[in-house]
C-alpha cells in the first residue's frame, strides 16, 4: 500500500487565525512560510517546526526522515472523497492561482447547491490528471463577474485563466453545475491544456520589477510583514530583499502587499 503526505499550504495574510498557526510552527514568530510534519489527525507535530524541511529534518537528510515517518502510518483513507480546497474569497483565489500559474475552476451557484456540488466534485478534483494542475473556489456570490471577461454571470463550474498579476481572469470554458463528472473532467484538461500552450512562465524577479513599476498591489485582510523576533508585531525595519540585493524599507500602509509573485 502506498504511503502519501498530504502538503498543506497556510494562505497566512488573509486570516489573523492561520498567521496563529503559523507561529506555532516558529515558537511565537510570524514568518511567510513554516514547515512540520504532523500526525494524520493534524494533532501531533512529528518534526520540529521550521521554515523548511531542512531546518525541521536535517540538511540532507529529509527524504529518509519523511520515508520512517510515513511507514509509521497506514494510508486507510480513499483519496477520492477528499475534501477539496476552497479559499477565503474569489479575489484570493484569483490571486493564488495567479501565483502559481494554474487554472482556477470557480464552482458557482446558491448554497444549497455548491454544498452538493463539493461532494459530487470530489472524483474531479482527485483525478490524477488535475490535481496539482488547478485551483477550486466555491461562490455563492456573483461579484466575481465583474473582474472575470467572457462569462455571463450564469451559475456553473467556470475554468478562469487568472491575468497576470491576478486581479483579473478570463473565461476558459464554462459549464452547467449539474454537468456529468466525465464532461466535466474532458473540459478541466482541454482548458488546461489550452492554458499551457499560451501562458508564458513567469521569470520571479522580472514579474516583480514589472507590478512595482506599474503601482500594482494586493490588499491582504491582516498587516503585510513577519514577525521574526516573536513580539506579536510586524517588524518594520529595513531588510535586504532577496530578489534585487537592494535595502528597503516597508512603507506600505498595513493590510498591504505586493502582488502575490
Amino acid at each position: 500500500m502506498s504511503r502519501k503526505f498530504v502538503c498543506v499550504r497556510i494562505d497566512s495574510y488573509e486570516s489573523e487565525q492561520h498567521q496563529e498557526w503559523v507561529r506555532g510552527f516558529l515558537n511565537g514568530a510570524f514568518a511567510n512560510s513554516a514547515f512540520c510534519i504532523l500526525s494524520p489527525d493534524g494533532q501531533e507535530k512529528l518534526t520540529r517546526g521550521g521554515r523548511g524541511p531542512q531546518m525541521s529534518m536535517g540538511r540532507g537528510n529529509e527524504i529518509a526522515v519523511a520515508e520512517r515517518i510515513a511507514r509509521q502510518y497506514k494510508s486507510t483513507a480513499d483519496l477520492r472523497k477528499a475534501v477539496i480546497e476552497d479559499f477565503h474569497s474569489f479575489r484570493q483565489a484569483l490571486n493564488v492561482a495567479s501565483a502559481d500559474q494554474r487554472v482556477l475552476v470557480l464552482v458557482s451557484g446558491p448554497v444549497a447547491k455548491l454544498d452538493t456540488a463539493r461532494l459530487s466534485l470530489r472524483t474531479v478534483a482527485t483525478d490524477p490528471r488535475i490535481i496539482g494542475r488547478f485551483h477550486f473556489d466555491f461562490d455563492s456570490d456573483n461579484a466575481w463577474v465583474k473582474s472575470i471577461a467572457g462569462s455571463d454571470g450564469s451559475v456553473g463550474i467556470v475554468a478562469i485563466r487568472p491575468g497576470e498579476f491576478g486581479l483579473k481572469g478570463e473565461v476558459l470554458a464554462q459549464l452547467p453545475l449539474d454537468s456529468g463528472n466525465d464532461e466535466i473532467l474532458d473540459t478541466l484538461i482541454a482548458a488546461n491544456t489550452t492554458f499551457a500552450k499560451t501562458t508564458a512562465k513567469k521569470m520571479y524577479a522580472t514579474h516583480v520589477a514589472k507590478g512595482k513599476k506599474l503601482g500594482i498591489y494586493f490588499e491582504s485582510a491582516v498587516p503585510y510583514g513577519e514577525d521574526r523576533d516573536g513580539d506579536g508585531e510586524i517588524d518594520r525595519s529595513p531588510r535586504r530583499s532577496r530578489s534585487s540585493g537592494s535595502r528597503s524599507s516597508d512603507r506600505r500602509p498595513p493590510g498591504r502587499r505586493p502582488d502575490r509573485e
